[in-house]
C-alpha cells in the first residue's frame, strides 16, 4: 500500500492498493499455463497418436486411462490458468483508500469482477471515522490488516487482501493514518 501525500497542503492522502496484478499471481499464472497446455497436449498426442510435445513423446500411452487423465488435467489447469490471467487482467481488488480534508470525504475503491458490482465504493464523511484499527493474527495462516471504524459500527478493510504485510509496515502506516486523521489506533499492543 503505498501512501501520498497531495500538494494540496498536505490535505489528501491516497493510498493506492495492489490488487490481482503482484508477482506471485504471475509466477502462477504463467506455471499453471504451461503445465495446464503441457497436460493437455499430453492427452491429445495420445488420443491422434502424434507428438505435440517439444519434450517427450506421449504417443505410447493408452488414451484409457492415461491420456484420459492427462486430458482431464490439462483442461482443469487450463481454465484456472485462464481465471488466474482474467483476474491479473481486471485487477480484482486493486484501487485506493483516499482521506480528503478538502471534501471532508473518506473515499475506498476497489474493483471487482466484470458485471454490475464491478466498481465497489465506499464513502463517507471524515466525521463518522472513530478509529483506526490493526489486526494481527499469527499462526500457521497469519493475519495483518488495518481497518476503518466508523460510528455506524462498520469495519471497512484498508489493506490488500492476500500476502500479509510485515508488522512494522503495518504499525507505521496505521500510525500515519491515524495521524492524518485525528483518530485512535487500536489493536496494538
Amino acid at each position: 500500500m503505498k501512501a501520498s501525500l497531495s500538494s494540496t497542503d498536505s490535505l489528501i492522502l491516497r493510498q493506492e492498493i495492489l490488487g490481482s496484478r503482484r508477482f506471485s499471481n504471475y509466477f502462477w499464472a504463467i506455471a499453471t499455463s504451461m503445465g495446464g497446455i503441457g497436460f493437455l497436449l499430453a492427452g491429445l498426442s495420445s488420443y491422434f497418436q502424434k507428438n505435440l510435445l517439444l519434450v517427450s513423446d506421449p504417443t505410447s500411452l493408452q488414451f484409457i486411462p492415461q491420456g484420459i487423465a492427462l486430458l482431464f488435467y490439462g483442461v482443469a489447469g487450463s481454465l484456472l490458468a485462464a481465471y488466474l490471467w482474467l483476474t491479473i487482467f481486471w485487477n480484482i481488488g486493486g484501487g485506493y483508500n483516499e482521506f480528503n480534508k478538502n471534501t471532508n470525504q473518506v473515499t475506498i475503491f476497489r474493483w471487482g469482477f466484470p458485471g454490475k458490482d464491478r466498481r465497489i465504493q465506499f464513502t463517507c464523511p471524515l466525521e463518522e471515522v472513530q478509529a483506526i484499527r490493526a489486526e494481527i493474527k499469527e499462526g500457521i495462516n497469519p493475519k495483518r490488516a488495518l481497518y476503518l471504524c466508523s460510528k455506524q459500527r462498520r469495519d471497512v478493510p484498508l489493506t490488500r487482501a492476500g500476502e500479509p504485510i510485515p508488522i512494522s509496515t503495518l504499525e507505521n502506516q496505521g500510525a500515519e493514518l491515524a495521524r492524518f486523521l485525528g483518530v485512535p489506533l487500536e489493536g496494538l499492543a
